[in-house]
């Protein structure tokens, strides 16, 4: 494991982390569920790059969740 890996998994859970609180805090389905998924994608995938094009791709598919429900 590299030093990036740490890294980037810590940044991008840390973030998810975040979110998770303010869906729980707020009661928002699309922010529980893409903090659920940015704190357990450093599990899953273990090259810092695409750790990095998960997240945003989450962060997107939030937005567009977020837009759509309004």
């Amino acid at each position: 494991m590299s030093t990036a890996t740490i890294i980037a998994g810590f940044v991008v859970s840390t973030v998810g982390f975040s979110i998770f609180l303010f869906g729980k805090k707020q009661r928002r389905m699309p922010q529980l569920a893409v903090g659920i998924a940015m704190m357990a994608s450093p599990l899953i995938v273990t090259d810092p790059l695409w750790m990095s094009v998960t997240a945003v791709i989450l962060l997107i598919g939030m937005h567009v969740a977020i837009r759509c429900e309004s």
